[in-house]
């Protein structure tokens, strides 16, 4: 009999819980009975969002690059609910600059390069590998399932556009490492999925102006909108419970596929 899962009673911890994709995948997941915490920057809203959803829900304020802060949240995490089932890594950070501007005679910096990819990917790299060892601990299901970790990537990793090269950089490094890294857990019982989102509702979007908002998300053949946090936090759900999928990315995009 296939062992499908369920999210009610999984502890998890979420990273960007605070806003965006992460955030609606906090409210679901405690929605449906899991217990969450919830790690994103001390100058978030996280602690308030955590307060609001109640003692399934923990803040651990914490940098997704430091190893001292994620250790720290991992430890609460054990402290707190006593072990980590699910690990959900959203935090991110996007800038749009090309690499080398000739009507400004601007080359794109390159710390600004070297910021997008270590939070996205030494980030998510930081935070897996930290993961890995407090879910190691747990007493393994009938299936020899032990935990999963959910990464997000991003359409940009496979169709990057003008002034996306450090996004799609580090968007393409998560998608390249999903496999390895589900191969280093396998042993473990420890899958590892990817998801790449295309054009989502979320704080990265919502600076730009309705109008252009709009026009993204007509280029979306069918749903022909954005997509909706609370979608992304389903499909979070649902690679949980189904525990055949490993190793892979997901597109969860309309059949978008980004023009120049």
């Amino acid at each position: 009999m296939a062992a499908i899962r369920s999210v009610k009673g999984l502890v998890a911890l979420v990273t960007g819980g605070a806003s965006g994709l992460g955030r609606a995948t906090v409210e679901r997941l405690v929605e449906q009975g899991a217990r969450v915490v919830l790690l994103d920057l001390p100058s978030s809203s996280g602690v308030q969002l955590a307060k609001e959803l109640g003692e399934r829900c923990a803040f651990a304020p914490a940098d997704v690059t430091s190893a001292e802060e994620v250790g720290d949240a991992l430890a609460l995490t054990q402290k707190e609910f006593g072990r980590l089932d699910l690990t959900v890594n959203c935090a991110g950070v996007g800038i749009a600059v090309k690499t080398y501007n000739s009507k400004k005679d601007k080359v794109h910096e390159l710390e600004d390069f070297q910021r997008v990819i270590n939070v996205n990917l030494v980030g998510t790299f930081n935070v897996i590998r930290l993961s890995a060892r407090l879910m190691s601990q747990n007493k393994p299901d009938p299936d020899g399932h032990r935990g999963l970790v959910v990464n997000t990537a991003s359409v940009a990793a496979f169709e990057g556009q003008v002034g996306q090269a450090a996004y799609s950089a580090s968007k393409g490094g998560i998608v390249g490492m999903t496999l390895p890294i589900a191969r280093d857990l396998a042993p473990l019982g420890i899958r590892v999925v990817t998801i790449a989102p295309g054009l989502f509702s979320t704080p990265l979007l919502a600076g730009l102006p309705e109008r252009v908002r709009n026009f993204l998300g007509q280029q979306v053949p069918f749903p022909s909108r954005l997509g909706h946090p609370l979608e992304y936090a389903h499909l979070v759900q649902a690679l949980a419970e189904n525990p055949m999928v490993n190793g892979e990315v997901v597109r969860l995009d309309g059949a978008l596929r980004m023009q120049p």
